[in-house]
């Protein structure tokens, strides 16, 4: 079985235990909840025993030392008794100094019988009272437990599928790392044999403009399986000339594309210096080219901008093409999204790990206009 297998499936065992668990805690905290609001109601059944003791009961102090232990009894329970006329005879265990005030009395009293059902107290013939009350603030924090632990399996979950999600893309990494790898090494092979052919047509005397073609799309596929390489590990980045490096990726591609794409090149110095790496930077600007070309579907125009700025050198590439949507400005920097038939959808991708994660520089869209065509820009810091 496989390592995503595996952690698919531990993925979910996880988060069926701990549904289950969670569940369990809920529903003994249900029950719970429901014993205690029963043993408040008792206690306030007792109360109004007492209360109905004191009433019919001639000895007085008999009376009182009753009412005073219940009252000890319930000192955290919030109550208010009123007369059959709905009239507050008296209150208990409500704020003190906001008791003086009849509102709040009222406000509590609507809020006590909102929430539980009131005790009748009969006696003498046609006379009654009520006790009403509300739950006790120990019932009142169990009834947010459930919510405070609903937001702890919240965010155990979510840390639980971050690691997946990490290993995931991890093993996903090095897949395509290894594939990267693979492709440079089965390509080293038909172009040493390529070089090998190359000197055979020189001493044929085969024409040199041929043989120069030949050997530029050899130095070509060599490019590439040096880019190939460096995939998964940490480039080496030594001082270059920016406007030099780009204007060879320029020029590559200009001579192999479409008569009916003008291409322009303008820089505001003709030597930019910046800490690069040459075959991978060299790829990010013939990635943003090839995607203005396919943009415009074989006719319109690019142009390639360089210039200096407060120790930072921005390179500019513009196309007259199709444009893109401002929702879609982040999403076509991530592995998979393209508007493309063909392609995997990673050249982006690719370019700003490039210059992100090893030039530390900035790529993003500058601008775009459906219809008109895309401004791609990139910033990296100069010597």
């Amino acid at each position: 079985m496989s390592f995503l297998s595996n952690t698919f499936w531990v993925k979910r065992i996880t988060i069926l235990v701990s549904f289950f668990i969670v569940s369990l805690i809920l529903w003994n905290t249900y029950i719970f909840f429901q014993k205690f609001k029963q043993d408040e109601r008792a206690k306030m059944e007792i109360f109004a025993s007492a209360i109905k003791e004191f009433e019919s009961n001639t000895d007085l102090n008999a009376s009182f030392n009753l009412e005073t232990k219940v009252f000890e009894n319930i000192k955290d329970i919030p109550l208010i008794l009123t007369d059959d006329k709905e009239n507050i005879i008296s209150s208990h265990n409500l704020d003190s100094v906001k008791s003086t005030d009849k509102k709040y009395l009222q406000n509590q009293l609507q809020l006590m019988k909102h929430q539980n059902q009131p005790i009748v107290i009969n006696y003498l013939k046609n006379k009654k009272q009520f006790v009403y009350y509300r739950n006790s603030d120990l019932l009142y924090k169990l009834t947010y437990y459930p919510l405070a632990l609903l937001l702890i399996l919240g965010l155990f979950l979510t840390v639980v599928y971050l690691f997946f999600n990490s290993n995931k893309i991890a093993e996903q990494n090095k897949l395509w790392t290894g594939m990267a790898k693979e492709t440079a090494h089965q390509i080293g092979t038909p172009l040493s044999s390529l070089l090998g052919w190359i000197a055979i047509l020189r001493a044929e005397n085969i024409s040199e403009d041929y043989v120069d073609e030949i050997e530029k799309d050899v130095n070509r596929l060599s490019t590439i399986a040096n880019r190939f390489s460096k995939i998964g590990s940490l480039p080496e980045l030594k001082p270059q000339n920016i406007v030099e490096i780009t204007k060879k990726a320029y020029d590559y591609l200009e001579s192999r594309s479409s008569k009916q794409i003008s291409f322009s090149f303008s820089t505001s110095k003709e030597v930019i210096e910046s800490n690069l790496n040459t075959e991978l930077y060299g790829w990010v600007i013939e990635n943003l080219i090839k995607n203005a070309i396919d943009a415009m579907q074989g006719k319109g125009a690019v142009s390639v901008s360089i210039f200096e700025s407060d120790k930072k050198v921005k390179i500019l590439v513009t196309d007259t093409g199709k444009g893109i949507p401002k929702s879609q400005f982040k999403q076509i920097f991530k592995p998979g999204f393209t508007t493309k038939k063909r392609g995997w959808g990673l050249g982006l991708s690719l370019s700003k790990r490039i210059i992100k994660d090893y030039h530390k520089g900035k790529i993003f869209v500058q601008k775009s206009e459906l219809g008109k065509g895309t401004t791609f820009e990139i910033i990296l810091n100069t010597i």
